[in-house]
């Protein structure tokens, strides 16, 4: 998500070859920042995390199983406070949601948000999300995976920790059943035009724009206005979504 400390330097885990896994190429798209946690955040990291938490360690998920039903699956990337992604899994019962968040006081508020609406439709992992979808998440197995206001990183210098790029796409579309949506949204016009541009030379994707707003879609109804992106409207500010479907 957006963070006024966007600039700060990101850690790294050293070199990688060409052919290791995404997520240890040394370069990662967030910078871990500490953040004092409220009595809500803390109740949702040490009650709710064993119910409705996942890690790494738990391995490859056979979904069914997890969620306990066949059903629509939603992944999102990046879920902030997790407002948004609460509100659509209490309005969608029949979709099953799988957040991912490295951010601690976020993913304590959205647990301690989603027992207090008695949601079972929700599960978070506080992992980097590369590891996750390369590890955890099966083939085909997803039928939207939503990334709402990554971290733009501005500066020229700063433009390869930008998860938006050619490997991460390839990664996204092989976890899409076909005919599934990668659904982007910023409200950096700059990273808009990026991603625009990265996708267009991505294969097997088909831009679902119509011709006269494309390469981005009106904001659908179904992705809720957050506080923040409501901020930037009353300020002029623009946001842009942009909608793929993954080829047959």
């Amino acid at each position: 998500m957006n963070d006024p400390q966007h600039d700060a330097p990101a850690s790294t885990t050293g070199p990688e070859g060409p052919d290791a896994p995404l997520h240890r190429r040394g370069i990662k798209s967030y910078v871990l920042r500490a953040g004092r946690m409220t009595q809500a955040q803390t109740r949702g990291l040490e009650e709710v995390w064993p119910r409705l938490g996942l890690t790494l360690a738990d391995g490859r998920q056979d979904l069914d199983a997890l969620f306990g039903r066949r059903a629509a699956r939603v992944l999102e990337i990046g879920f902030g406070m997790g407002a948004s992604l609460v509100e659509q899994a209490e309005t969608h019962p029949d979709t099953d949601f799988i957040g991912i968040e490295v951010h601690a006081p976020g993913v304590g508020k959205l647990l301690d948000e989603a027992d207090k609406r008695g949601l079972t439709n929700l599960r978070v992992y506080r992992e980097d999300a590369l590891a996750v979808l390369e590890q955890c998440l099966p083939e085909a197995s997803l039928d939207t995976l939503q990334l709402f206001f990554p971290d733009p990183w501005p500066k020229k210098k700063h433009h390869k920790r930008r998860i938006v790029k050619p490997a991460f796409v390839e990664l996204v579309r092989t976890r899409l059943k076909p005919g599934g949506i990668f659904h982007l949204a910023t409200d950096w016009e700059a990273y808009a035009e990026w991603m625009a541009e990265v996708m267009a030379a991505a294969p097997g994707y088909r831009n679902v724009a119509a011709p006269d707003t494309a390469p981005y879609v009106p904001r659908p109804a179904f992705r809720p206005l957050t506080k923040f992106e409501a901020r930037g409207e009353r300020l002029g500010h623009g946001v842009w979504d942009l909608m793929y479907r993954r080829c047959e």
